[in-house]
């Protein structure tokens, strides 16, 4: 079994050189491929609180506030998008690897984090960590440092064996990290800031997801429940059902609870749930909360009052208490819709920044924006082309 290890910034250039090197070139840029991302220069700020989503063929920038498209980037290939954890970039998932977006500038950069399979993208603690699924190669660099180019200084893990996972930094220099491979993933280990394995546990089947939960709190998902890491220890939170799937997870840092989604059946060649887990940390329980309308993966979000939020195929955001794990109030957005069959296409999505949820409605190419206090609709805009992946800056 080889062992995780970090590596320091004089071990990157093979690691991260080949997708700078292809976007340098077909620039016509001089130089090495660390100077093609280092020497630019960052673009003028002319978005305001950008807002970014793919369609088929590109990707759009949207001003936050006003929804006005003020970038059209051509782009071939299903393309997702990430935070990257500052106010300005956003990470677009291409086949080269981790290609930056200047959402802020309105432009795509040349500087790329090349990875086999780009995959989970996770930001926590002031850290930004990208996780290449076809490798097992991590990425970890603080989420302020990125700029005009790589940053200088990046640390660089691999997971035990290649597969779909994810891992998270936590404020203590601990990286937590999932354990798997081409066949089947069962859990999770965590490193100390040495290197150091601290703590494991492989009751977890089929892990997939993350998210960080109030005192540096971390769950991930099972297919049969979810798994707590606080305190130094791994914590099991069995589902009510023996399959019961938390693939997707939504928490805050103020919050003990996370958000989940939950499904039952294995066999489903596509399963449309209708209930959401809410996973208390604070004591390993869970609790199911039935819904007026199934979701999809791209369906949760958290509001500014730790709310948990759930964008419904009956085209209403719901809002849900996670205390009394009640339903306390359901925004009308759009009309009905209903989950296609491949994930890969267009669907409503979700995605919350501050006070305020921004909606894609893919039946009218329309995006909006939505005041959580208010549940006012304070903007909207019909594009071209039908939203896909919808994201944003951080902050």
């Amino acid at each position: 079994m080889r062992s995780p290890h970090t590596v320091t910034r004089a071990a990157l250039p093979v690691a991260l050189s080949a997708g700078l090197l292809l976007t340098a070139c077909s620039a016509g840029q001089d130089g090495t491929a660390e100077e093609a991302g280092a020497d630019a220069s960052p673009a003028e700020a002319v978005v305001a609180n950008p807002v970014a989503t793919t369609y088929d063929g590109g990707v759009y920038i949207l001003d936050g506030d006003t929804l006005e498209v003020v970038a059209d980037i051509e782009l071939e290939g299903f393309n997702r998008l990430n935070p990257a954890g500052d106010d300005r970039h956003v990470f677009v998932s291409t086949s080269e690897g981790f290609q930056v977006l200047d959402a802020a500038g309105g432009e795509l950069t040349d500087t790329v984090f090349a990875a086999d399979t780009p995959g989970h993208v996770v930001r926590h603690a002031g850290r930004t960590v990208l996780f290449a699924d076809g490798s097992g190669e991590i990425t970890a660099f603080d989420s302020d440092a990125l700029g005009a180019g790589i940053p200088e200084d990046v640390d660089v893990h691999n997971a035990e064996e290649a597969h779909h996972g994810v891992a998270v930094e936590r404020e203590n220099g601990e990286l937590l990290l999932t354990l798997g491979n081409e066949e089947e993933r069962t859990g999770a280990f965590v490193l100390d800031a040495d290197g150091e394995e601290v703590a494991r546990s492989e009751e977890c089947p089929g892990v997939h997801g993350e998210a960080a939960a109030e005192g540096d709190t971390i769950v991930i998902g099972c297919e049969d429940g979810a798994l707590v890491y606080r305190d130094g220890a791994f914590t099991k939170v069995d589902s009510e059902d023996d399959y019961g799937r938390i693939g997707n997870q939504a928490g805050t840092d103020t919050s003990p609870i996370v958000l989940g989604d939950y499904k039952t059946d294995p066999d489903a060649e596509l399963e449309r749930p209708e209930r959401i887990a809410l996973i208390d940390t604070a004591d390993a329980s869970l609790e199911l909360v039935d819904l007026p309308a199934s979701y999809t993966f791209r369906s949760l979000g958290r509001g500014p009052q730790d709310e948990a939020l759930v964008l419904g195929t009956d085209g209403s955001l719901h809002v849900i208490d996670p205390e009394s794990a009640e339903l306390v109030d359901s925004i009308e957005l759009m009309d009905s819709w209903e989950e296609p069959l491949e994930w890969q296409q267009p669907r409503p999505a979700l995605f919350v920044r501050g006070g305020t949820a921004y909606v894609t409605d893919t039946a009218t190419r329309q995006v909006h924006s939505v005041d959580l206090a208010t549940g006012e609709v304070t903007a909207s805009v019909t594009l071209d082309e039908t939203p896909n992946e919808l994201s944003g800056v951080a902050s």
